[in-house]
């Protein structure tokens, strides 16, 4: 599942990102784009509670891809 939430602030990306791995419950990967950096701490602190490890990656300036995968991927 990919979410883009550019331009948006938290909590909402949050939110959304909590909300997809709740739906998905381990089952598929999480991709999210955003360029909101406070997301780099919420969303990965949220990842294990729910059966996920993630990987972060700057892709643009300010842009990261937040990629959240089921339980056993790369960190």
């Amino acid at each position: 599942m990919k979410l883009d939430v550019r331009g948006e602030v938290c909590p909402y990306p949050m939110l959304k990102a909590v909300e997809a791995m709740k739906k998905l419950r381990g089952s598929e990967e999480v991709v999210l784009v955003t360029d909101h950096a406070p997301c780099l701490d919420t969303i990965p602190a949220q990842a294990p509670r729910f059966g996920y490890s993630y990987a972060v990656a700057e892709t643009g300036s300010p842009e990261w891809t937040i990629t959240l995968t089921p339980a056993g991927g790369a960190r």
